[in-house]
């Protein structure tokens, strides 16, 4: 963003506390009260985070750009059935690889899904989100816009990674400044 865009840009490490969608939460959470963001950016969890960020501080002054948000996160783990979520549950860890990532996942990465998939945006929101995207369905991000009057999602054709979408951000957020 610093190269295209001309932004000051901030990157946290989301993980620096853990994986779940609460430490990540808090991560973002610290950041926004050490600091003055005009925009905070996430892509899938990290998207997630912001939004529960932007739903616990609604006193910030700042804007949201999610792309390709993970609402709905809890759902999302909902094909490993019922013995395999309780096999997590009962040893307390599920190893998951992807997205270059080879990490033990504590039960608490569900319990925090469970608590945290679905927040509200406080702030003026842009999703951008892939009509093909294969790891968060884009039904996701449409009802949070239907549900939202702060949000405006824009569909794009691409998939998770957004790969195909990055010219589109600067006008988005163009849009979303004003």
């Amino acid at each position: 963003m610093k190269e295209a865009c001309g932004w000051d840009v901030t990157a946290p490490k989301m993980s620096e506390i853990g994986w779940s969608i609460a430490s990540q939460t808090a991560v973002l959470i610290k950041h926004l009260e050490e600091g003055e963001y005009d925009l905070v950016v996430g892509s899938s969890m990290g998207g997630l985070a912001a939004a529960n960020a932007s739903s616990m501080r609604p006193d910030q002054e700042i804007r949201l750009l999610l792309m390709a948000p993970a609402f709905g996160l809890a759902e999302n783990w909902e094909d490993m059935g019922e013995a395999g979520r309780n096999a997590w549950k009962t040893t307390g860890e599920r190893r998951y690889t992807g997205f270059e990532l080879d990490i033990v996942l504590p039960w608490e990465f569900m319990e925090s899904a469970e608590r945290m998939s679905w927040p509200i945006p406080a702030h003026p929101t842009a999703i951008i989100h892939g009509r093909y995207d294969e790891v968060i369905p884009i039904s996701h991000s449409r009802k949070v816009d239907e549900s939202c009057d702060n949000v405006t999602l824009y569909e794009t054709d691409d998939g998770h990674r957004m790969k195909d979408s990055l010219s589109h951000i600067q006008g988005i957020v163009s849009k979303l400044m004003l």
